[in-house]
């Protein structure tokens, strides 16, 4: 059976759990003994997803294209805490810190959370699930998913929680693949005039896919965009930002990505 050990301010009830935060919202730890779960092959990639990483560096998409957006966007109203769900090794914890937010981390692999330990030991971070967040109502001023919502099964429920541990007029910002990109069952192709071509099939089927690279190994969804959008209304939210970013420049690379659309960042503010 699960024991839930409730952590205040002043200190975790398990002592062997980290040491919380003072400006940070209580918090609660899980402790059992359920076997480790693959995660839609994330426990099994770890090691390779925080290799590919490089630390703070980031791959080519978080380096180039999304990072200035999201940054800017996260820092544009002076939010105090945030958490991160699927916070991965803790890289964008690690970059809203240096602006002097106090920042929460939560991933479902322990390698993962082990890894974001281990780079920023001043910072927090928690095992746990997107779909059952465990901290408070009305906790946070900002609550972000950069590229996790395609890892999770239930995006409705997490969308929920992240909801409901926000304070009243905070805000969820979310980096998603788009769902033009994610509709495609073989990515590029050759047209029969010899034309690189994009083909998008089943848009409007939600379905996960098995993709690899780079010794990763993944569970991804795609979901129309109506899906998306649908679980932020449900949950009683108000979209006040929209972008697709496109990367600078006039690289090999960047020409690709500018031919398709790649990602959304959203963001969307709670009621007061």
């Amino acid at each position: 059976m699960i024991r839930r050990a409730h952590c205040t301010l002043n200190g975790p009830a398990d002592p062997a759990g980290p040491s919380p935060r003072r400006d940070l919202p209580p918090y609660s730890l899980h402790h059992g003994s359920a076997p480790m779960r693959d995660e839609n092959g994330w426990t099994a990639s770890a090691d390779a997803w925080i290799a590919d990483m490089d630390g703070d560096t980031g791959d080519w998409s978080r380096r180039i294209v999304l990072d200035e957006p999201m940054t800017a966007r996260a820092l544009a109203a002076a939010p105090r805490t945030m958490l991160d769900v699927g916070c991965g090794e803790g890289r964008f914890c690690r970059r809203l810190a240096g602006h002097g937010v106090a920042t929460v981390g939560l991933d479902p692999v322990p390698a993962m959370v082990e890894a974001a330990r281990a780079r920023h030991p001043g910072g927090l971070y928690l095992a746990g699930h997107g779909e059952r967040l465990p901290f408070a109502d009305d906790a946070f001023d900002l609550v972000v998913a950069y590229l996790t919502l395609i890892d999770i099964d239930d995006h409705v429920g997490a969308v929920a929680e992240m909801a409901r541990v926000l304070v009243p007029g905070g805000r969820i910002l979310a980096a998603n693949l788009s769902a033009h990109f994610t509709a495609s069952d073989g990515g590029w192709t050759v047209g029969a005039d010899g034309t690189p071509v994009f083909a998008i099939d089943r848009y409007f089927e939600a379905r996960s896919a098995w993709f690899s690279w780079r010794g990763i190994h993944v569970k991804n969804w795609h979901r129309p965009m109506s899906a998306t959008m649908d679980a932020f209304l449900g949950a009683g939210l108000t979209l006040t930002h929209f972008a697709e970013p496109q990367p600078p420049g006039d690289d090999a690379t960047a020409t690709r990505y500018r031919r398709v659309p790649w990602f959304v960042v959203m963001e969307w503010r709670k009621p007061r």
